[in-house]
């Protein structure tokens, strides 16, 4: 009896909480821009120029976003 109402109170949760993240992150309700940093292609390459160009002095190679990478190998994502 009891689980109907967890399950429809979690559920309307993460209905309220999508429907919000929405409003605010994509349609800027509260205005604002993407900034340039984060929808530009060529912004991206060039700092991955940029983390993949510092010099490394100690230890292994070092992986400035382990997410983005397979196997936490050091590559390039134009090579992708």
């Amino acid at each position: 009896m009891s689980a109907k109402y967890i399950l429809g109170s979690l559920l309307g949760s993460l209905a309220i909480a999508y429907i919000g993240d929405n409003l605010i992150a994509d349609q800027k309700i509260f205005g604002g821009t993407t900034p340039k940093t984060v929808s530009s292609k060529e912004w991206l390459i060039e700092t991955d120029k940029k983390f993949q160009a510092w010099p490394r002095t100690a230890g292994p190679p070092v992986v400035m976003n382990p997410i983005s990478r397979q196997n936490f190998i050091v590559k390039s994502s134009l090579d992708q």
